[in-house]
Protein backbone atom coordinates (compact mmCIF):
# COMPACT_ATOMS: atom_id res chain seq x y z
CA UNK A 1 0.00 0.00 0.00
CA UNK A 2 2.95 2.05 0.86
CA UNK A 3 4.04 1.31 -2.57
CA UNK A 4 1.81 2.44 -4.34
CA UNK A 5 1.19 6.02 -2.67
CA UNK A 6 4.82 6.37 -3.13
CA UNK A 7 4.29 5.77 -7.00
CA UNK A 8 1.64 7.60 -7.22
CA UNK A 9 3.26 10.80 -5.64
CA UNK A 10 6.03 10.34 -7.40
CA UNK A 11 4.03 10.42 -10.44
CA UNK A 12 2.37 13.67 -9.38
CA UNK A 13 5.81 15.51 -8.63
CA UNK A 14 6.67 14.39 -12.10
CA UNK A 15 3.57 15.77 -13.64
CA UNK A 16 3.91 18.81 -11.78
CA UNK A 17 7.56 18.95 -12.42
CA UNK A 18 6.87 18.71 -15.85
CA UNK A 19 4.17 21.36 -16.07
CA UNK A 20 6.64 23.65 -14.32
CA UNK A 21 9.03 22.93 -17.03
CA UNK A 22 6.47 23.77 -19.58
CA UNK A 23 5.53 26.84 -17.82
CA UNK A 24 8.88 27.90 -17.57
CA UNK A 25 10.95 27.31 -21.16
CA UNK A 26 8.96 28.95 -24.02
CA UNK A 27 10.85 29.33 -28.14
CA UNK A 28 10.70 31.87 -30.47
CA UNK A 29 10.82 31.19 -34.06
CA UNK A 30 12.74 33.42 -36.19
CA UNK A 31 11.21 36.35 -37.17
CA UNK A 32 9.38 36.53 -34.00
CA UNK A 33 9.71 38.66 -30.80
CA UNK A 34 8.25 38.18 -27.56
CA UNK A 35 7.31 40.08 -24.71
CA UNK A 36 7.06 38.68 -21.29
CA UNK A 37 3.73 40.11 -19.38
CA UNK A 38 3.20 39.45 -15.46
CA UNK A 39 -0.02 39.86 -14.10
CA UNK A 40 -1.33 41.84 -17.28
CA UNK A 41 1.62 44.34 -17.39
CA UNK A 42 5.01 43.46 -19.27
CA UNK A 43 7.84 43.26 -17.58
CA UNK A 44 11.98 43.30 -18.75
CA UNK A 45 12.69 44.11 -22.00
CA UNK A 46 11.57 42.81 -25.24
CA UNK A 47 13.06 39.12 -26.68
CA UNK A 48 14.29 39.52 -29.83
CA UNK A 49 16.21 36.65 -30.48
CA UNK A 50 15.44 33.40 -31.74
CA UNK A 51 15.87 30.37 -29.93
CA UNK A 52 14.79 28.64 -26.08
CA UNK A 53 14.15 31.30 -23.25
CA UNK A 54 12.75 31.09 -19.97
CA UNK A 55 10.36 32.68 -17.97
CA UNK A 56 8.56 32.36 -14.34
CA UNK A 57 5.96 29.67 -14.42
CA UNK A 58 2.08 29.97 -13.89
CA UNK A 59 2.76 34.70 -13.32
CA UNK A 60 4.01 34.95 -16.44
CA UNK A 61 2.23 34.96 -19.76
CA UNK A 62 4.59 35.40 -23.37
CA UNK A 63 2.98 37.59 -26.10
CA UNK A 64 4.38 36.80 -29.28
CA UNK A 65 4.56 39.48 -32.13
CA UNK A 66 5.78 39.92 -35.97
CA UNK A 67 9.47 41.22 -36.13
CA UNK A 68 9.03 40.71 -40.26
CA UNK A 69 7.83 43.43 -42.27
CA UNK A 70 4.17 43.80 -42.46
CA UNK A 71 1.67 45.18 -45.16
CA UNK A 72 -1.39 48.11 -44.79
CA UNK A 73 -3.15 48.80 -47.15
CA UNK A 74 -5.19 52.05 -46.90
CA UNK A 75 -9.27 52.53 -48.51
CA UNK A 76 -8.99 54.84 -51.09
CA UNK A 77 -10.31 57.91 -50.23
CA UNK A 78 -11.62 61.31 -52.13
CA UNK A 79 -9.39 64.45 -51.86
CA UNK A 80 -9.31 67.27 -53.67
CA UNK A 81 -6.38 68.96 -55.18
CA UNK A 82 -4.81 72.49 -54.61
CA UNK A 83 -6.61 72.84 -58.17
CA UNK A 84 -9.76 71.60 -56.93
CA UNK A 85 -9.68 68.38 -58.75
CA UNK A 86 -11.56 65.92 -56.73
CA UNK A 87 -9.25 62.51 -56.83
CA UNK A 88 -9.19 59.01 -55.37
CA UNK A 89 -6.11 58.24 -54.06
CA UNK A 90 -5.33 54.67 -52.79
CA UNK A 91 -2.28 54.77 -50.35
CA UNK A 92 0.06 51.33 -49.20
CA UNK A 93 2.84 51.21 -46.86
CA UNK A 94 5.04 49.00 -45.25
CA UNK A 95 5.81 48.83 -41.65
CA UNK A 96 7.12 47.32 -39.01
CA UNK A 97 7.25 46.75 -34.98
CA UNK A 98 10.19 48.32 -33.47
CA UNK A 99 9.46 48.55 -30.24
CA UNK A 100 7.08 45.15 -29.13
CA UNK A 101 6.95 46.60 -25.69
CA UNK A 102 5.70 50.35 -26.23
CA UNK A 103 3.55 48.48 -28.89
CA UNK A 104 1.72 46.06 -26.46
CA UNK A 105 1.52 49.25 -24.38
CA UNK A 106 -0.27 51.27 -26.83
CA UNK A 107 -2.07 49.53 -29.56
CA UNK A 108 -1.76 45.99 -28.19
CA UNK A 109 -2.13 43.94 -31.27
CA UNK A 110 -1.80 43.92 -35.30
CA UNK A 111 -5.48 44.95 -35.75
CA UNK A 112 -5.44 48.36 -33.50
CA UNK A 113 -1.91 49.16 -35.04
CA UNK A 114 -3.41 49.36 -38.37
CA UNK A 115 -6.66 51.30 -37.30
CA UNK A 116 -3.98 53.76 -35.82
CA UNK A 117 -2.02 54.12 -39.21
CA UNK A 118 -5.01 54.09 -41.00
CA UNK A 119 -5.87 57.59 -38.80
CA UNK A 120 -2.06 58.96 -39.22
CA UNK A 121 -1.19 58.34 -42.89
CA UNK A 122 -4.40 59.27 -44.52
CA UNK A 123 -4.35 62.38 -42.48
CA UNK A 124 -0.67 62.99 -43.89
CA UNK A 125 -1.47 62.13 -47.31
CA UNK A 126 -4.84 64.49 -47.23
CA UNK A 127 -2.68 67.18 -46.50
CA UNK A 128 -0.35 66.89 -48.56
CA UNK A 129 -1.98 65.86 -51.63
CA UNK A 130 -4.75 69.18 -50.76
CA UNK A 131 -1.91 71.00 -51.04
CA UNK A 132 -0.62 70.24 -54.51
CA UNK A 133 -1.09 70.46 -57.59
CA UNK A 134 -2.25 67.64 -59.52
CA UNK A 135 0.65 67.62 -62.09
CA UNK A 136 2.82 67.60 -58.90
CA UNK A 137 0.96 63.89 -58.14
CA UNK A 138 0.92 61.88 -61.58
CA UNK A 139 4.67 63.37 -62.65
CA UNK A 140 8.41 62.65 -61.64
CA UNK A 141 10.52 65.88 -60.88
CA UNK A 142 12.59 64.51 -64.11
CA UNK A 143 9.94 65.32 -66.10
CA UNK A 144 10.87 67.12 -69.73
CA UNK A 145 8.56 69.44 -71.72
CA UNK A 146 8.26 68.55 -75.20
CA UNK A 147 9.56 69.88 -78.02
CA UNK A 148 7.80 72.30 -79.97
CA UNK A 149 7.55 69.77 -82.94
CA UNK A 150 6.01 67.69 -80.51
CA UNK A 151 3.27 70.75 -79.05
CA UNK A 152 2.20 71.06 -82.38
CA UNK A 153 0.28 67.66 -82.52
CA UNK A 154 -1.61 69.04 -79.57
CA UNK A 155 -4.47 71.11 -78.45
CA UNK A 156 -3.55 74.68 -77.11
CA UNK A 157 -5.46 73.69 -73.60
CA UNK A 158 -3.01 70.39 -73.48
CA UNK A 159 -0.32 72.43 -74.30
CA UNK A 160 -0.78 74.02 -71.13
CA UNK A 161 -0.72 71.17 -69.12
CA UNK A 162 2.00 70.07 -70.83
CA UNK A 163 4.25 73.07 -70.21
CA UNK A 164 3.30 73.30 -66.39
CA UNK A 165 6.71 73.14 -64.57
CA UNK A 166 7.08 70.19 -62.39
CA UNK A 167 8.48 71.58 -58.64
CA UNK A 168 8.33 68.51 -56.21
CA UNK A 169 7.00 65.34 -58.10
CA UNK A 170 5.32 62.31 -56.87
CA UNK A 171 8.65 60.94 -55.61
CA UNK A 172 9.56 63.59 -53.72
CA UNK A 173 5.90 63.66 -52.86
CA UNK A 174 5.59 60.21 -51.06
CA UNK A 175 8.95 60.93 -49.26
CA UNK A 176 7.06 63.92 -47.55
CA UNK A 177 4.60 62.00 -46.75
CA UNK A 178 6.77 59.33 -45.25
CA UNK A 179 8.68 61.66 -42.78
CA UNK A 180 5.78 63.44 -41.62
CA UNK A 181 4.27 60.06 -40.66
CA UNK A 182 7.39 58.78 -39.02
CA UNK A 183 7.43 61.52 -36.72
CA UNK A 184 4.24 60.58 -35.35
CA UNK A 185 4.38 56.86 -35.59
CA UNK A 186 7.61 56.03 -33.12
CA UNK A 187 5.24 56.42 -29.68
CA UNK A 188 2.91 53.55 -30.83
CA UNK A 189 6.79 51.13 -31.06
CA UNK A 190 6.09 51.22 -34.80
CA UNK A 191 8.46 51.98 -37.62
CA UNK A 192 7.26 53.30 -40.84
CA UNK A 193 9.23 51.39 -43.83
CA UNK A 194 8.06 52.99 -46.80
CA UNK A 195 4.64 54.90 -47.84
CA UNK A 196 3.77 54.51 -51.80
CA UNK A 197 0.73 55.93 -53.56
CA UNK A 198 -0.44 53.21 -55.58
CA UNK A 199 -3.69 54.52 -57.51
CA UNK A 200 -4.69 57.99 -58.47
CA UNK A 201 -8.04 58.72 -60.08
CA UNK A 202 -10.60 61.11 -60.90
CA UNK A 203 -14.18 61.41 -58.81
CA UNK A 204 -16.60 59.82 -61.57
CA UNK A 205 -18.34 63.12 -62.62
CA UNK A 206 -15.01 64.19 -63.54
CA UNK A 207 -13.70 61.37 -65.27
CA UNK A 208 -17.27 61.84 -67.20
CA UNK A 209 -15.85 65.50 -68.49
CA UNK A 210 -12.38 64.54 -69.14
CA UNK A 211 -14.13 61.23 -70.70
CA UNK A 212 -16.29 64.18 -73.01
CA UNK A 213 -13.74 66.28 -73.41
CA UNK A 214 -11.17 63.40 -74.78
CA UNK A 215 -13.63 62.45 -77.10
CA UNK A 216 -14.43 66.03 -78.17
CA UNK A 217 -10.92 66.53 -78.66
CA UNK A 218 -10.28 63.14 -80.43
CA UNK A 219 -13.38 64.46 -83.00
CA UNK A 220 -11.97 67.66 -83.40
CA UNK A 221 -9.02 66.11 -84.59
CA UNK A 222 -10.51 63.69 -86.53
CA UNK A 223 -12.40 66.72 -88.42
CA UNK A 224 -9.04 68.00 -89.17
CA UNK A 225 -7.79 65.34 -90.69
CA UNK A 226 -11.39 64.77 -92.74
CA UNK A 227 -10.70 68.62 -93.63
CA UNK A 228 -7.39 68.30 -94.80
CA UNK A 229 -8.57 65.02 -96.62
CA UNK A 230 -11.43 66.74 -98.12
CA UNK A 231 -8.51 69.65 -99.45
CA UNK A 232 -6.40 67.38 -100.69
CA UNK A 233 -8.75 64.84 -102.75
CA UNK A 234 -10.27 68.50 -104.06
CA UNK A 235 -6.34 69.22 -105.14
CA UNK A 236 -5.96 65.90 -106.82
CA UNK A 237 -9.28 66.09 -108.39
CA UNK A 238 -8.48 69.52 -109.90
CA UNK A 239 -5.09 68.51 -111.13
CA UNK A 240 -6.54 65.72 -112.74
CA UNK A 241 -9.66 67.95 -114.26
CA UNK A 242 -6.81 69.84 -115.93
CA UNK A 243 -4.97 67.42 -117.21
CA UNK A 244 -7.92 65.59 -119.13
CA UNK A 245 -8.82 69.03 -120.47
CA UNK A 246 -5.43 69.64 -122.08
CA UNK A 247 -5.40 66.10 -123.10
CA UNK A 248 -8.78 66.86 -125.06
CA UNK A 249 -7.26 69.92 -125.96
CA UNK A 250 -3.89 68.23 -127.69
CA UNK A 251 -6.61 65.55 -129.11
CA UNK A 252 -8.87 68.12 -130.16
CA UNK A 253 -6.35 70.15 -132.15
CA UNK A 254 -4.57 66.56 -133.59
CA UNK A 255 -8.01 65.46 -134.86
CA UNK A 256 -8.57 68.80 -136.53
CA UNK A 257 -4.56 68.61 -137.88
CA UNK A 258 -5.60 65.25 -139.23
CA UNK A 259 -8.89 65.84 -140.94
CA UNK A 260 -7.85 69.10 -142.97
CA UNK A 261 -4.78 67.51 -144.07
CA UNK A 262 -7.19 64.76 -145.53
CA UNK A 263 -9.82 67.38 -146.28
CA UNK A 264 -6.84 69.19 -148.61
CA UNK A 265 -5.75 65.61 -150.04
CA UNK A 266 -9.59 64.53 -150.72
CA UNK A 267 -9.62 68.27 -152.28
CA UNK A 268 -6.60 67.34 -154.53
CA UNK A 269 -7.89 64.32 -155.72
CA UNK A 270 -11.23 65.52 -156.35
CA UNK A 271 -9.64 68.65 -158.04
CA UNK A 272 -6.62 66.59 -160.12
CA UNK A 273 -9.82 64.39 -161.09
CA UNK A 274 -12.44 66.85 -162.54
CA UNK A 275 -9.72 68.84 -164.05
CA UNK A 276 -8.97 65.62 -166.38
CA UNK A 277 -12.63 65.82 -167.87
CA UNK A 278 -14.25 70.17 -166.97
CA UNK A 279 -17.89 68.47 -168.67
CA UNK A 280 -17.83 65.41 -166.47
CA UNK A 281 -17.49 67.36 -163.49
CA UNK A 282 -19.74 69.58 -164.90
CA UNK A 283 -22.27 66.99 -165.10
CA UNK A 284 -21.55 65.32 -161.96
CA UNK A 285 -22.23 68.76 -159.50
CA UNK A 286 -25.58 69.01 -161.55
CA UNK A 287 -26.73 65.75 -160.67
CA UNK A 288 -25.63 66.16 -156.91
CA UNK A 289 -27.04 69.41 -156.94
CA UNK A 290 -30.91 67.74 -158.22
CA UNK A 291 -30.31 65.02 -155.55
CA UNK A 292 -30.13 67.47 -152.92
CA UNK A 293 -32.48 69.52 -153.40
CA UNK A 294 -35.03 67.24 -155.42
CA UNK A 295 -38.37 66.48 -152.80
CA UNK A 296 -39.23 62.89 -152.43
CA UNK A 297 -43.59 63.84 -153.03
CA UNK A 298 -42.14 66.64 -156.42
CA UNK A 299 -41.90 65.57 -159.97
CA UNK A 300 -39.02 67.11 -161.82
CA UNK A 301 -40.20 68.34 -165.35
CA UNK A 302 -37.07 69.16 -167.88
CA UNK A 303 -37.44 70.47 -171.54
CA UNK A 304 -35.15 69.79 -174.76
CA UNK A 305 -33.41 72.64 -173.92
CA UNK A 306 -32.22 71.88 -170.34
CA UNK A 307 -28.55 70.80 -169.83
CA UNK A 308 -29.32 67.85 -167.64
CA UNK A 309 -31.90 66.28 -170.69
CA UNK A 310 -28.21 67.58 -172.81
CA UNK A 311 -26.50 65.06 -170.93
CA UNK A 312 -28.61 62.23 -170.57
CA UNK A 313 -29.02 62.73 -174.57
CA UNK A 314 -25.05 62.42 -174.59
CA UNK A 315 -24.58 59.70 -172.30
CA UNK A 316 -27.56 57.41 -174.56
CA UNK A 317 -25.90 58.51 -177.76
CA UNK A 318 -22.24 57.51 -176.38
CA UNK A 319 -22.83 53.66 -176.49
CA UNK A 320 -24.15 53.67 -179.91
CA UNK A 321 -21.60 55.73 -181.66
CA UNK A 322 -19.02 53.23 -180.09
CA UNK A 323 -21.05 50.66 -181.29
CA UNK A 324 -20.89 51.66 -185.09
CA UNK A 325 -17.28 52.30 -185.01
Amino acid sequence: MMKNVLKIGGGVAAVALGVTLMGTFYTLEEGEQAVIVQFGRPVGAPVTEAGLHGKLPFVQEVRRFEKRILVWDGDPNQIPTKGREFIWVDTTARWRIADAKKFLESVATEAGARSRLNDIIDSVVRDQVSGSELVELVRSASWVIPKDELLAEVPAEAQAELKKEVVRGREELTRTILAKAREVVPQYGIELVDVRIKRLDYVESVREKVYARMISERKRIAARFRSEGEGQSAEILGTMEKELRQIRSTAYRRVQEVRGKADAEATRVYGAAYGADPEFYAFSRTLEAYKEGQNKNSTVILTTESDYYRYLKRANAAPAVRTKR
